[in-house]
């Protein structure tokens, strides 16, 4: 059974760090001989720990069968009374965790594992908001994550009014945001595309805060896929190049790849078509690669982008 390291902000913090942004991973861990290891490797990657909190007795996992989605039915998730799990509101020292930083991203897998975690979201958003720092989401959906007696539409929200940059698909967007989409929703792009904007168009209406709506497109074809991306920036909605696969590799972390090129590219100023064909790039790009997180440099993948220009 190969064991990775990982989980969505730290595969986009991985990813980043590869690609020689400066970052810094806050989380909460036992303190144990396997929290060393793994924040050791989190230094040898130049992911910045000091931020890393020290409690608890356990890490949170979860199995899933090799190459399978992390949406798969199959996923098993064991993360009840992880030290992350239990953190609560107060317990993070926002000030300091804040100082010197631009930007700050968290998914909704975060708030997916109880009430307590959501209201620690909110208050690290409530700081961030006070401070000007730019905010982003994923709005990564996990039904088997959500089994404390909310439903995300309750919940995401008011976790997502305060971010500039909202990403995920439209899918998610309706079970997480209750933006509705027409039935039946006809998958070609065309349709799909234009759907896009109208979700995001109305992710924008409803919150004023967000600038940029990025929208992701993977469907399984046999033991391959295909894959475009669409985001909505200053009034226009830019669309990838569409990539094909015969096969894959492993799916995990693409979309947090996915998010570290927009990360990636807003930090470099990259005009917006630029901007959502480097992160789809990124995205594609770690279909081939073992684990959660992308070992792929920014040359690597602009050497990619060219064969779909």
């Amino acid at each position: 059974m190969p064991v990775y390291v990982g989980g969505a902000e730290l595969n986009v913090a991985t990813a980043l760090a590869k690609w020689e942004i400066p970052v810094t991973y806050c989380t909460a861990l036992p303190g144990n001989y396997l929290s060393e290891e793994i924040t050791e490797m989190l230094r040898n990657k130049n992911i910045g720990i000091e931020h890393i909190l020290y409690r608890g007795k356990r890490i949170g996992s979860y199995f899933l069968p090799q190459g399978a989605d992390l949406k798969n039915a199959g996923v098993i998730y064991d993360r009840s009374e992880s030290s992350f799990s239990q953190l609560q509101p107060g317990d993070i020292n926002w000030e300091y965790v804040f100082r010197d930083i631009s930007w700050f991203h968290f998914s909704a897998i975060s708030p997916a594992l109880n009430e307590k975690i959501a209201e620690v979201c909110k208050e690290a958003l409530i700081e961030a908001e006070k401070r000007n720092i730019f905010i982003s989401v994923d709005l990564n959906y996990r039904s088997k994550l959500w089994q404390y007696g909310k439903q995300p539409a309750t919940v995401m929200p008011e976790l997502v009014e305060h971010a500039q940059l909202i990403m995920g698909n439209i899918w998610a967007a309706e079970n997480m945001l209750d933006i509705k989409l027409p039935a039946p929703l006809s998958r070609t792009k065309e349709v799909l595309t234009e759907q896009s904007l109208k979700t995001s168009l109305a992710i924008k209406s409803r919150f004023p805060t967000c600038t940029q709506v990025a929208n992701t497109f993977r469907f399984d074809v046999d033991e391959g896929l295909l894959y475009y991306a669409t985001l909505y920036k200053d009034n226009q909605l830019c669309v990838s190049s569409e990539r094909s696969t015969p096969f894959i590799i492993d799916k995990v972390g693409s979309g947090d790849c996915f998010m570290a090129g927009l990360i990636y590219g807003n930090q470099h100023n990259y005009p917006s078509q630029e901007l959502i064909d480097f992160a789809a790039a990124a995205a594609f790009n770690k279909l081939f690669i073992n684990g959660d997180s992308s070992t792929a440099s920014v040359e690597e993948i602009k050497s990619d982008l060219l064969r779909y220009a």
